[in-house]
């Protein structure tokens, strides 16, 4: 007697019924105190953040430079976190950095696994972001400019600020308004494209080494 043979889904079909897992990106923000990190990942974060905003006291009196943003009562003492989605099967984790001088020992932590950063610019203390800027560039880490267009800031040229910074044309600057999600995520897009673009120009550098 001959059995009937069993039926089996082929691979094809198998494929299709099960989706693909996203791809998850650890993202940092990064900047000078009172750049707008905290405000630019509550602003895009598809999720409640998480915020470790303490309020200001005595004791910052002499420590943390608040000229330009005397109105700041509140500050980050350890990570903003969010995430938002660029697109189907992207999603992008942004930990948000502290940004006064006695935090950066926990810069190490936060950029562990992270593939990219955007580095807020205060055009009003622009060199405030010049040790984040220092940061990734000594550890490769790829990163956007984005450039917080405050109402009473100075009103720059991308490519103005690109010349302060002496960033040179590896690391793009978008002007932006971190209140806006729109404007947000631009920047987070910007930075998305900039990391598929040193991704495939790193594979050609390899397949030209063989």
């Amino acid at each position: 007697m001959v059995s009937k043979p069993s039926e089996v889904a082929g691979p094809a079909e198998d494929e299709e019924s099960v989706p693909a897992a996203p791809v998850a990106v650890k993202i940092l923000v990064a900047g000078g105190f009172g750049v707008g990190k905290t405000t630019l990942v509550g602003a895009v974060s598809e999720i409640r953040p998480l915020q470790t905003e303490e309020l200001l006291t005595d004791r910052g009196v002499g420590v943390d430079d608040t000229d330009g943003v005397e109105q700041k009562t509140t500050t980050t003492v350890a990570m903003d976190f969010g995430r938002i989605t660029i697109r189907d099967g992207l999603v992008l984790y942004l930990f948000g950095t502290p940004g006064q001088d006695r935090f950066w020992f926990m810069w190490d932590e936060l950029s562990f696994g992270a593939l990219g950063a955007v580095v807020l610019a205060d055009t009003r203390r622009l060199a405030d972001c010049f040790p984040a800027v220092d940061y990734f560039e000594n550890r490769g880490l790829p990163f956007v400019i984005g450039v917080n267009c405050f109402d009473d800031g100075y009103d720059y040229t991308a490519e103005e600020i690109r010349e302060a910074l002496d960033v040179g044309r590896g690391a793009p600057v978008v002007l932006c308004d971190v209140r806006e999600r729109a404007s947000g995520k631009e920047v987070l897009t910007t930075l998305v494209k900039h990391l598929l673009a040193v991704h495939q120009e790193q594979n050609r550098e390899n397949v030209s080494a063989l």
